[in-house]
């Protein structure tokens, strides 16, 4: 009966997730454009087909049409449902962590916040002040909140200033590795958006993580780019998106940054 409980509860999460990732599709392609998330409902953007009750259905809708509009057969991107099933996979990953608890609610927002900026500048190369800002807010919103469920309350001013802390750190931090790439590469290293969305990660997690977040970002970014300028990918000074790799870098860290932390500080230790 356990199993049977537990196989439930796993299936409505990965559902639950795969309709958010649904919507995250919507603001994705929308919200750079300018364009309302909310009307026109879904549609074919080439014949402007609404789509059926079944065509919606997160995933399972892009393998019942087999990839194509029912009625100009256009090709629909594959993107669509592998962002349905990886918000599905990342809602299911936060819940085994954290359970039945006010984090998985909160942690949930936030990575469906990152994933959307992610995906945005990896399309635009922009971040949307729109996103890093009301992500910022709500890190501080969810700061108070668990301040108040901790120590009847008394731990509001604490965890705001956690996250103002982190939120303030992130920005100045970015902001000095920007400026100083800058010097060092004699072109703009990175954009504005880049500290904003450094300001949301350490809004959500604090000024402890949003220096291991940024470390982690820098050393897969180091590695993505310069493996992709080996093989020609990518030019030398070809421009190429970092909100991805903070993200991944903020994301990392909300799952194993003290395990992270607790192996580094081990191995120094050890070491000296």
């Amino acid at each position: 009966m356990e199993i049977l409980a537990c196989a439930i509860a796993n299936t409505l999460v990965f559902v639950f997730g795969a309709c958010i990732g649904s919507f995250l599709n919507v603001v994705i392609y929308r919200l750079p454009a300018g364009l309302s998330l909310i009307h026109p409902p879904s549609r074919c953007p080439k014949c402007d087909h609404k789509l059926g009750k079944t065509e919606n259905v997160p995933v399972l809708g892009w393998l019942w049409l087999r990839g194509r509009c029912r009625w100009c057969k256009t090709s629909i991107s594959i993107r669509y449902p592998l962002v349905e099933a990886a918000t599905g996979t990342i809602f299911l990953l936060v819940f085994w962590h954290f359970g039945y608890s006010l984090q998985t609610l909160g942690y949930w927002a936030f990575l469906s916040w990152l994933l959307a900026l992610s995906l945005i500048d990896f399309d635009t190369m922009t971040l949307p002040g729109s996103l890093t800002r009301s992500g910022l807010v709500l890190g501080l919103v969810f700061q108070i909140i668990i301040g108040w469920q901790t120590a009847l309350g008394k731990g509001i001013a604490q965890q705001l200033m956690f996250g103002i802390s982190g939120a303030v750190l992130g920005i100045w931090l970015l902001g000095t590795i920007r400026i100083a790439g800058s010097i060092a590469f004699q072109q703009e290293a990175m954009g504005v958006g880049d500290e904003k969305l450094m300001a949301t990660i350490g809004a959500w997690l604090g000024w402890k993580y949003v220096l291991l977040s940024s470390l982690l970002a820098c050393a897969v970014g180091s590695i993505v780019g310069g493996g992709a300028m080996a093989v020609g990918i990518l030019g030398k000074k070809q421009a190429m998106p970092f909100g991805p790799f903070l993200a991944l870098g903020g994301a990392l860290t909300l799952f194993w940054g003290e395990a992270i932390l607790s192996a580094y500080l081990k191995f120094f230790i050890v070491s000296s």
